[in-house]
């Protein structure tokens, strides 16, 4: 059974750190957006810092995350951006202070390497969702979506998708993230378990054969065989050769996982898209697949 970390409510202090890459801009956005939810807002020393592409070295990237790990004042930790460089220090970090006082961790991209370390190794529910870079860029409905999940009001959403769901009905722990990240931790301390889980993926800007490659990277590992449902999200700025590759995502995902007959659902309005919604990952949920439309009910 996962723990669900206490809900925020107003007075709350909550923090913004830069585990991954470098900010280009003040996070004034971010700050406003959550103090207008009646929280009050720490900024890390890694918003400011700077060392080559990253948020400044990555001793003090771990040590901020650290401060405000150990900080029982500090109610969740928003990830300020993604970009590279969680995987360098997420071994540095010690994440024992969550077992006892858990708390929210949010972001999406490349933070999807510390989502999947604390569903491996503290069973914690964490958000996947909008960080305070994307603010600006941000629908005001993933904004929303991330103020109910963070509050604890009740959240599903229901989509319209392009032809190509598998249907049918599911139920499970939500996991997942960003493809790129989740290969990039298999076999490792921060590798969860997908068996018996609903998973969501979802990438950027990589090369429509590297999306294929990482896919046929997680059937290998047994990654895919015992899911209960699959949801994939916004695969965008996808990159292609001078010969095409000649396969859309869709079609890759469907012909890797061809022997398996759980549902699947395409088009999921997550990601990196400006209407990315928050989804809590660890949580069980409910999915409800149908061939042009799609519910996702957290429970």
């Amino acid at each position: 059974m996962s723990i669900t970390p206490p809900y925020l409510k107003k007075g709350d202090l909550v923090a913004i750190t830069c585990p991954a890459k470098k900010l280009p801009q003040p996070m004034d956005d971010a700050v406003a957006l959550l103090q207008s939810w009646g929280l009050r807002v720490v900024l890390g020393e890694t918003v400011t810092a700077s060392y080559h592409q990253f948020a400044g070295t990555d001793e003090l990237r771990a040590q901020d995350m650290q401060r405000f790990i150990d900080d029982n004042e500090v109610k969740a930790i928003f990830a300020a951006r993604g970009g590279y460089g969680t995987i360098r220090i997420i071994d540095d970090i010690n994440f024992d202070n969550l077992k006892q006082n858990p708390k929210w961790i949010i972001g999406f991209s490349d933070i999807t390497v510390i989502h999947s370390h604390l569903q491996a190794n503290l069973q914690l529910q964490s958000i996947h969702g909008q960080m305070p870079i994307n603010i600006p860029d941000a629908s005001a409905a993933s904004l929303q979506s991330l103020k109910k999940a963070l509050f604890g009001e009740e959240l599903s959403y229901s989509f319209t998708t392009e032809n190509h769901n598998r249907v049918g009905q599911a139920s499970g722990e939500l996991i997942g993230g960003n493809l790129m990240l989740l290969m990039s931790v298999l076999g490792s301390a921060s590798d969860v378990d997908y068996d018996g889980k609903i998973l969501f993926i979802e990438d950027v800007g990589e090369y429509m054969y590297a999306i294929d490659r990482m896919i046929y990277c997680l059937k290998r590992a047994g990654k895919f065989k015992n899911l209960t449902g699959l949801i994939v999200g916004g695969f965008t700025d996808l990159k292609d050769n001078d010969i095409p590759f000649g396969f859309t995502v869709p079609e890759m995902i469907l012909t890797a996982i061809k022997e398996y007959d759980y549902p699947v659902c395409f088009d999921f309005p997550g990601g990196h898209v400006p209407n990315n919604n928050a989804l809590i990952f660890g949580r069980t949920v409910s999915l409800n697949v149908q061939a042009q439309q799609a519910e996702l009910s957290f429970i």
